[in-house]
């Protein structure tokens, strides 16, 4: 039997976390806390240990955005899992958004998702995928990574990569999703998806907007190379 989905809901605002409650429950998901601060946020996950949690940026006393960063940072569950975390915004190209992606949130949601996408971005997420497109999270880095370069949360060294896991790579930060990059590299949708899992063990790294992120951030793709 699958374990029930849990998710914590960050917002400062009732009506938003209210609606979120009713929607996520309603499908057979349970709202273990909710949170009106970054503050409150933190202290909810550490207590609740959810799978998901829907993380407002803008709130009183602790930003998101440094929520964000205790939560993935601190203590995990007893099977070493963090949560993942995604970022609700009204902004679809918030500067916000990316410093979050850095931080190591898988994704962001507009406040404006209608019911089927909240229930199915927070499965998606829970399942381990990055919870927008490829070439959305380009064009999202690509308009700040320039200006955060030495800021940077994500350098890593991508020594430990094979060629073509580097080539893998490259193609994922140009926007391409699974079956492009099989299609691209005469490859099988299995065999892309074994390098892809393998890039984001070897760089420690929780999913494919993050894998992007470091993409920019480490100079293998740079701003304006990316391509249509």
């Amino acid at each position: 039997m699958t374990a029930l989905l849990r998710v914590v809901i960050a917002d400062d605002q009732t009506l938003v976390r209210t609606g979120f409650r009713m929607i996520l429950t309603a499908d057979g998901i349970e709202v273990v806390a909710e949170a009106a601060n970054g503050v409150e946020a933190v202290e909810a996950v550490r207590r609740t240990l959810p799978d998901v949690v829907l993380m407002d940026v803008r709130m009183p006393e602790m930003d998101g955005l440094e929520a964000t960063r205790r939560i993935l940072t601190g203590p995990a569950d007893a099977a070493g899992t963090a949560p993942r975390v995604v970022i609700l915004t009204t902004f679809d190209l918030d500067r916000y958004v990316y410093a979050a992606l850095s931080a190591g949130a898988s994704g962001f949601l507009l406040k404006d998702v209608s019911p089927e996408q909240l229930v199915a971005a927070v499965r998606l997420v829970r399942a381990g995928d990055a919870l927008l497109a490829p070439a959305i999270t380009r064009r999202l880095i690509e308009r700040y990574a320039s200006r955060d370069a030495r800021t940077a949360t994500l350098h890593r060294d991508l020594s430990t990569l094979t060629p073509r896991e580097v080539e893998v790579l490259t193609l994922l930060a140009r926007g391409l999703s699974n079956a492009e990059l099989a299609e691209s590299l005469h490859l099988s949708d299995a065999t892309v998806k074994t390098h892809v899992a393998r890039i984001l063990s070897k760089l420690r790294l929780r999913d494919r907007a993050q894998a992007i992120v470091v993409a920019y951030e480490t100079g293998l793709v740079t701003p304006g190379s990316a391509g249509p």
